[in-house]
């Protein structure tokens, strides 16, 4: 027993060793990139597959178990992935051209979105989307601080508030289909389930009467 202790002891120093050279930290930091990705996407998706799941999805417990599963085996994977193959292009760009430029980062993610986020599924969806709406403010600042536009003299996050919410209102009430599923039934819960109700109990307690009733 003391033996094998010894033996781990050992070969922990030499892993601790390990990731104290230099010359292997672009090598390591696409291995730990690759974790990072793998431990956010499933603490990300985790939570809400589970919310999403129980709120909007019907069928048995397991059936939900198994959806809350794969949702966040896929999220988990996608990210690990897509982290695993960005940081590798970018080591690898850079030994090639000696130093890292801006050009390197776009092109690596674009590589690793083609690869990893191209199958339109859901996960992927819901994903892109949310980057989406964040570049899009992002860009606005960007061009301000540059001065492609000028600042603003007010500030414009009510006005696009109001455009945001009247659009995908107008989407859900005449264009349902082009939304996404989950958007759908949050919509549905919200503005269509609230318009329905047969007594106390599916007006305050329940959103819908059980098959029972």
């Amino acid at each position: 027993m003391a033996g094998d202790g010894e033996r781990v002891r050992a070969l922990l120093r030499a892993l601790n060793a390990l990731l104290q050279q230099r010359r292997y930290r672009a090598a390591l930091a696409v291995i730990k990139g690759f974790r990072n990705g793998a431990v956010y996407g499933a603490k990300v998706r985790a939570p809400h597959a589970l919310v999403m799941t129980f709120l909007f999805k019907s069928g048995s417990l397991r059936e939900k178990l198994k959806s809350i599963a794969q949702a966040t085996y896929t999220h988990s994977r996608n990210l690990a992935h897509f982290v695993f193959t960005y940081k590798g292009l970018m080591a690898l760009q850079s030994r090639l051209q000696g130093k890292k430029i801006p050009f390197h980062s776009f092109f690596a993610a674009c590589i690793g979105g083609w690869l990893v986020f191209g199958d339109n599924n859901p996960i992927n969806s819901q994903i892109v989307m949310y980057l989406l709406s964040r570049i899009l403010f992002g860009l606005s600042r960007l061009a301000v601080e540059k001065g492609y536009i000028p600042a603003p003299k007010q500030d414009p996050f009510p006005l696009v508030a109001a455009v945001v919410w009247g659009v995908v209102l107008w989407l859900f009430e005449y264009h349902r289909h082009t939304l996404q599923p989950s958007l759908q039934s949050s919509m549905t819960y919200l503005y269509d389930d609230s318009d329905v109700w047969h007594d106390i109990s599916d007006f305050l307690i329940y959103n819908k009467r059980t098959e029972s009733k």
